[in-house]
């Protein structure tokens, strides 16, 4: 499995590179990019009163979308992908005139909306959604069914794009201020679970039931869900926060043994990231049928039940073997990428780097400092540096895979430059407090960690965000001293490092020009490298 695991990297990088040779299009920048139409309208509430039809694989009702107008506007874009029919958008009554080019939909007016306006439309559709080949890691529909033949629906749309099932204004940039309401029609006998808590369920006399969700938290477009199953609900409550489980009726009894790691991962994630940051819209794991998903509230779990990821270690160590994989990355995601939103795709280093690295702060909550190190550690045979982890911006493109592993070994690389354990968890505290329920960019990053470190990481950040390699050090003996110098892709690349010299820890300051050492050098053997606190080669 750890094979496969880096085989799925490698393709991950092999297509991020095949991306970035190639020219986009107006396609992509639709899907990716701002202008009047998008920037114009801030979203205030998605109200989706749908059907899912197992049998038919489609989707059919309305969304209305509640909106303020920031900028006086005679139209606004909103975007759903072609498989997608638009019955009508109606607006005060009227039916409104629309145009479609590839996934967006330019909604036309009858007059001008004013500034500071507030307005509602609602948009009809139905349609056969992408089904996905291999969820979550393509976008899409899986319509499948569980052990008892019922059926088992789930969607997972990250990097694809919500709008392949539903209208929206399809961007990171603007999440629903006052949430979402997610009513879903399922055949009877079947569970509908999205985010948020259920407010209610109808019986509509005709083999289906709705159920009514409501999130009250702002929501990124991808982690609005649903998940549609033979599913059996049982609760917990930890430390005031409501848990809600969701598992298939035949697996009630080992979820209910599994599922007992949701409390040390909130023990200590709180005490690392804060609180918990939709304490009003509860906690949910959700059995789905793809491994897992970070819908905000509402968590896709397909992990089998098993610990490691599908039972194995990614890190190779054996220490991921003591956890649950999914439940603990996904719910990593509740800061880092639900509550802390990149606005362009090309920064989803913000969520998957970040994530990553509470991976092993949970093995050090649980297993202390030498376990976590060893595991940040461990994930350097999944990294490809295969090309920059910051994608296109405006394009809706995405940077390398790298973005989870390395992105983790950056942060570890961070911490020990700043060498203050105490100072670095106050600022990973503060960082994910600061910006709680806000969308950010990667400037916005580094202007944080330089002024809280009080250095400046630019350069740090740049070289492994931006390029396909790693810093390495180069080091001789010349004349009795020790000389060291950068080889670096960033320019005048100048980040520090610990050295230990004869068993004695001391840091230098490399810079990409050879400097000389005060310190007396028999051979090199007296030389070691701490390449286990910074992410370096070494020569």
């Amino acid at each position: 499995m750890k094979n496969t695991l880096v085989l799925f990297f490698v393709l991950i990088g092999l297509t991020s590179n095949l991306s970035a040779q190639e020219k986009f299009t107006r396609k992509d920048s639709l899907q990716g990019g701002l202008r009047a139409e998008r920037t114009s309208y801030d979203v205030l509430h998605y109200d989706l009163n749908l059907k899912i039809n197992p049998n038919t694989k489609s989707v059919s009702g309305y969304n209305d979308i509640s909106f303020k107008i920031v900028a006086a506007t005679k139209k606004i874009q909103l975007d759903l992908f072609p498989t997608m029919l638009i019955d009508s958008i109606v607006f005060e009554n009227k039916k409104l005139n629309y145009r479609r080019e590839f996934n967006a939909v330019f909604v036309e007016f009858l007059e001008n909306l004013t500034l500071n306006s507030e307005h509602k439309l609602r948009c009809y559709y139905t349609g056969k959604p992408i089904i996905a080949q291999n969820a979550p890691w393509d976008g899409g529909f899986v319509f499948t069914a569980d052990m008892n033949n019922k059926p088992w629906i789930g969607v997972a749309c990250q990097g694809t794009g919500a709008s392949l099932w539903y209208p929206c204004k399809d961007s990171q940039t603007d999440e629903p201020d006052f949430g979402a309401t997610v009513k879903i029609a399922a055949p009877n006998g079947l569970t509908a679970v999205a985010n948020g808590r259920l407010t209610g369920t109808t019986d509509l006399q005709n083999g289906y039931t709705r159920w009514d969700w409501e999130v009250k938290n702002p929501i990124n477009n991808y982690d609005i869900n649903v998940t549609i199953g033979d599913f059996v609900h049982f609760q917990d409550h930890y430390k005031g926060i409501d848990l809600d489980y969701y598992v298939l009726k035949d697996n009630e009894d080992r979820a209910r043994i599994q599922f007992e790691g949701v409390k040390p991962m909130l023990d200590c994630f709180q005490s690392k990231f804060g609180p918990y940051p939709f304490i009003e819209d509860g906690y949910k794991l959700i059995e789905t049928p793809y491994l897992g998903m970070e819908h905000q509230s509402a968590i896709a779990y397909g992990n089998m039940y098993l610990k490691g990821y599908l039972g194995h270690d990614r890190s190779g160590t054996g220490i991921g073997m003591n956890f649950d994989f999914i439940i603990i990355h996904e719910s990593g995601h509740e800061w880092f990428g639900n509550s802390i939103t990149s606005k362009d795709i090309a920064d989803m280093w913000i969520h998957e780097s970040f994530t990553t690295y509470s991976e092993a702060v949970y093995v050090e909550c649980q297993f202390g400092y030498e376990k976590g190190q060893a595991y940040v550690n461990g994930l350097k045979s999944t990294v490809i540096n295969d090309g920059p982890i910051i994608g296109k911006y405006g394009v809706h493109h995405e940077g390398s895979g790298d973005m989870y592993s390395k992105g983790a070994l950056m942060l570890n690389t961070i911490r020990h430059l700043v060498n203050n354990d105490d100072k670095w968890w106050g600022l990973l505290l503060k960082y994910a407090t600061t910006y709680r329920h806000q969308i950010i960019d990667t400037k916005t990053v580094i202007n944080f960690f330089n002024t809280e470190t009080g250095m400046d990481l630019t350069k740090v950040f740049n070289q492994y965000l931006n390029y396909g390699t790693i810093p390495r050090l180069q080091y001789r003996i010349n004349k009795g001293k020790l000389e060291y110098q950068w080889i670096a892709m960033e320019n005048n690349f100048d980040m520090p490092v610990d050295l230990k010299i004869k068993g004695v820890k001391i840091r230098v300051h490399p810079t990409t020009k050879w400097k000389i050492a005060k310190h007396k050098i028999n051979t090199l053997g007296e030389i070691e490298v701490l390449t286990n606190d910074f992410y370096i080669n070494v020569n």
